[in-house]
């Protein structure tokens, strides 16, 4: 079980043109803000990161204005290719991390089996990830589970961190949500 104390959303490259490329793109987009949200509401840590900025772009604008302003900029498809990266989670502590973002078959991925590997326990949020092909988006969520990343949705996330249906979190998430 996710677990608020312990638990940080790591959200992956939504930049530029190549976001608004994404299979559902509208829908992954509205799903992301809603995860950021309901992040924001339960106390977690946030973690983006982008893709070759200079190339792809920033974070999208509509997705950038509920983020952090800081951003870890990277080359590597996997984010764990990136010392600043593995040094942000360092310093936060969080042995849980919610994975959030695009491309599900490359960087979400890579990212995911990474950090089982380095001893991480990984939630992916399937309708908060994406790729240019639903095929695509779905071989990497296969992959992923068999590597031994949890898959999970929005709403299954945000209600499994809050843990029960009381006070003013819970009723922030029904609005999110709703």
């Amino acid at each position: 079980m996710l677990n608020r104390d312990e638990a940080a959303l790591v959200v992956i490259d939504v930049q530029g043109k190549l976001a608004r490329l994404m299979h559902e793109s509208a829908d992954l987009l509205e799903n992301l803000a809603r995860l950021i949200q309901g992040a924001k509401v339960l106390g977690l840590p946030v973690v983006v990161t982008e893709q070759n900025p200079d190339g792809l772009g920033p974070t999208v604008p509509e997705i950038a204005a509920l983020l952090p302003p800081e951003r870890i900029a990277k080359r590597a498809f996997s984010c764990c290719g990136e010392p600043a990266f593995l040094a942000h989670l360092e310093a936060l502590g969080r042995r849980q991390l919610v994975l959030a973002g695009i491309e599900a078959h490359v960087c979400v991925c890579q990212t995911a089996l990474d950090l089982v590997a380095r001893g991480y326990r990984v939630e992916v949020v399937a309708d908060a990830v994406s790729s240019r092909t639903a095929r695509n988006r779905q071989i990497a969520l296969d992959r992923m589970r068999a590597g031994g990343v949890g898959v999970t949705s929005v709403e299954m996330a945000l209600f499994e961190l809050l843990g029960a249906a009381e006070g003013d979190a819970f009723k922030a998430i029904l609005k999110i949500v709703k």
